[in-house]
């Protein structure tokens, strides 16, 4: 009867945190809250942002494929730096660095510095996002307290998606889209204030040396890859295309020979080539894809073509979210019962549907008939799709690669919605052009001098009446024509992602053999972002 409080107090003694635990959850929660809304808040204000910096439809994808990039490629790294240089001091620098960044985005007066400040907030997301998970895991000892702790974390991961989604339109359409970046800045300062004198420093024991070799090959050969596809839209057998893609390949594969021959690898290639591992690192690269890129082009069909304002654009994305987090809840309750197999096959098939229903949209299309169903069924397959990948993830691994092997499943995916974000670009440039280029462009009235039609901007309903007929009919067809380009090559991206996404299921029942007995136990905390 006795032992039990003094195990308890003896753990408790060595947990420098133990006292202010409910605070550090606070402070962690916010941080996580940031970072995930970060992944969404942004797409609501890109049209806004595209059109005051003057960034070109080809280019425009760098806002999110920098930041998913450079986040994706350095999460394995910036959790050993967590780990070896001290957590706390690793979440203040992480945070102060994602602020400063933040801040250059957000007074941006040029496209290539939203995208620097964008890759700069992805380096130090990088960093922030492993140093906190490491706070709480190391704060929370006690397996009830833990549990409690990790669903507060994961409801914040599940739901700061769509706060993102609201919050972006509210300041897109009452402030202005730089505060979507600039909002950062104080609830960075404020957690930092916090953090100083509440967290206390911890970090790891024993051999604490770094994979530089290692931290330089996967970063570099994954920059050259996403370049590659992202040049592709030029042609993919233009030389440059060709070019990056095959030093992305060789530089991937060096840093596999140095990973199987380093004592203290980034990537211990143990946790990555086991099949069933294999299968939800694979996944977790297509579910990026398709959500991260994919998606993207739902924003700009909301706003661009049904003219939605940017808060209603938030609000029409929400079900997609709601979808995963429904059946994200589900999948939980289903996993002990029926193993995780049947439903990692069953959500790509159901999210490929809600893909191929996106690609119906047209110009004059309902939002009710043509883009919900789709969106929900898209958001419904990915939870059942995520939970269960997530802890296939960890099956069979180590207690002293489990972070590396959580992590992975997050780098994958943002690696995933990088590459996929690259791809989906170019399959949209392509589309939009030929739709161009084979369809007749309306011809001008007769005896109207072309300054006439000229205008930077689209008239208004009222301007539009007041126009001669002939005008206002050239002026419709023109928008329609425009338009018509611009669904085209969205609905190609969207029959893309179905593609990618289907391809799970065989992937899943040809490699995944793991059943319900094989599930880990308890609590597995995984990076998010």
């Amino acid at each position: 009867m006795t032992s039990t409080p003094n195990i308890v107090s003896s753990e408790n003694d060595a947990n420098p945190n133990y006292e202010r635990r409910w605070l550090v959850l606070c402070i962690v929660a916010i941080t996580q809250l940031t970072i995930v809304l970060d992944a969404t808040i942004v797409n609501i204000a890109l049209p806004q942002a595209q059109e005051d910096l003057g960034i070109s439809d080809s280019s425009r994808a760098w806002v999110i494929t920098a930041y998913a990039l450079a986040f994706g490629a350095l999460l394995l790294l910036g959790g050993r730096i967590a780990d070896y240089w001290g957590r706390k001091r690793s979440f203040l620098v992480g945070m102060a660095g994602f602020a400063i960044a933040s801040a250059i985005g957000g007074l941006a007066q040029e496209g290539y510095q939203l995208f620097i400040a964008r890759a700069g907030q992805g380096v130090f997301a990088a960093l922030l996002a492993p140093a906190a998970l490491a706070i709480l895991t190391t704060t929370f000892t006690d397996e009830k307290e833990r549990a409690k702790a990790f669903g507060v974390f994961g409801a914040i991961a599940g739901g700061g998606a769509a706060v993102g989604l609201l919050l972006g339109g509210v300041l897109t359409e009452y402030a202005n889209w730089r505060w979507c970046l600039l909002v950062n800045v104080p609830v960075a300062i404020f957690a930092a204030a916090a953090a100083i004198p509440l967290v206390k420093e911890s970090k790891a024991e024993g051999d604490t040396r770094y994979d530089v070799p290692g931290a330089i090959l996967v970063a570099l050969g994954l920059g050259s890859l996403v370049y590659g596809f992202t040049e592709a839209e030029n042609g993919w057998s233009n030389l440059s295309t060709l070019s990056f893609i095959a030093l992305g390949i060789v530089l991937l594969a060096a840093f596999v020979v140095v990973e199987s021959r380093s004592a203290n690898p980034l990537l211990p290639l143990g946790v990555l080539l086991d099949r069933d591992r294999g299968s939800a690192y694979l996944g977790s690269a297509i579910i990026g894809a398709a959500l991260l890129g994919g998606t993207l082009y739902l924003t700009f069909y909301f706003q661009i073509v049904l003219g939605f304002s940017p808060v209603v654009a938030g609000v029409a994305s929400l079900p997609m979210t709601g979808g995963i987090m429904i059946t994200a809840a589900a999948a939980s309750a289903l996993m002990p019962r029926v193993g995780p197999k049947p439903l990692m096959a069953a959500g790509p098939v159901i999210s490929a549907i809600g893909l191929v229903l996106l690609t119906q949209i047209g110009v004059d299309t309902s939002y009710w008939t043509h883009v919900l169903p789709g969106v929900v069924l898209l958001g419904l397959g990915l939870g059942l799709l995520m939970v269960p990948m997530q802890n296939v993830a960890l099956i069979g691994v180590a207690d002293h690669d489990a972070g590396a092997a959580s992590a992975l499943v997050n780098a994958a995916l943002q690696i995933g919605g990088a590459l996929g974000t690259a791809v989906f670009t170019t399959i949209y440039t392509s589309a939009k052009s030929s739709y161009l280029s084979s369809n007749t462009a309306p011809v001008p009235p007769a005896g109207v001098p072309p300054e006439a039609l000229a205008s930077q901007t689209l008239p208004s309903d009222s301007e539009l009446a007041a126009l001669p007929e002939p005008i206002r009919n050239f002026i419709n067809s023109t928008i329609d024509y425009m338009f018509s380009a611009e669904v085209s090559g969205y609905a190609h991206a969207f029959a893309a992602a179905a593609i990618m996404v289907i391809l799970i299921t065989p992937i899943v029942l040809v490699l995944v053999r793991a059943r319900k007995t094989d599930l880990p136990a308890g609590d597995t905390p995984v990076h998010m972002g």
